[in-house]
């Protein structure tokens, strides 16, 4: 599980058909074989490391839902480890399980805040409410405006310099995870309107 809040930078060195490798710094230090990483949103599981990169396996179910089949060398990616329990959860829940990809439609400076526009499809935007969270290429923000097809966010000048969301540009696509806690109210929702109570047998079913 993740909390959104961007570690670090990196920089795409390779990408295979099958495994992405990516160079970095801070995180690398406490990087270890089987340790998840979320790349831009997407969680991943590190399968090598060396001095200057790690490298994660990357499903083609992955490439099909997320915008990393677009990268290629040098591209730069948000990298976020694995919270703890001592970790400080300054976003919201990310389990980096991207629901889809969304296009950015609209960029407008806002004296020092910047408002991106992002249009999305109706399965993901369900799930999206005014003030509500969503995480975007891994970033956590603050839904600031919705329509049917879109949501605006407005990013403080801290995360366009210190994420990749600095440099997007009309049209770039974008990794997309819902708040997870809006599934769950629907589901809930769901199995009260079908009569459907709360019982260990239900929560088992569903793997709790």
């Amino acid at each position: 599980m993740f909390s959104g809040i961007v570690e670090e930078i990196g920089t795409v060195r390779e990408l295979g058909t099958h495994h992405l490798t990516v160079q970095s710094q801070f995180i690398l230090p406490n990087t270890k074989v089987s340790d998840s990483i979320a790349v831009s949103g997407v969680c991943l599981t590190v399968s090598h490391v060396d001095s200057h990169s790690f490298r994660v396996d990357v499903m083609p179910e992955t490439f099909r839902r997320t915008n990393l089949g677009l990268l290629i060398a040098g591209s730069l990616v948000n990298l976020e480890r694995a919270v703890t329990p001592s970790t400080r959860l300054g976003g919201h829940f990310v389990l980096g399980h991207v629901d889809g990809v969304g296009r950015v439609v609209s960029l407008t400076r806002e004296e020092e805040a910047i408002i991106v526009v992002v249009q999305s499809e109706p399965d993901i935007m369900r799930y999206v409410a005014m003030k509500g969270s969503v995480a975007v290429d891994g970033v956590s923000l603050t839904v600031a405006g919705l329509e049917s097809d879109s949501f605006a966010v407005s990013l403080v000048s801290y995360t366009y310099k210190q994420t990749t969301l600095g440099t997007l540009q009309q049209g770039s696509m974008v990794n997309l995870e819902a708040d997870v806690l809006a599934r769950y109210v629907e589901r809930l929702q769901q199995m009260a309107s079908e009569g459907r109570g709360i019982t260990w047998g239900l929560l088992q079913e569903h793997g709790y």
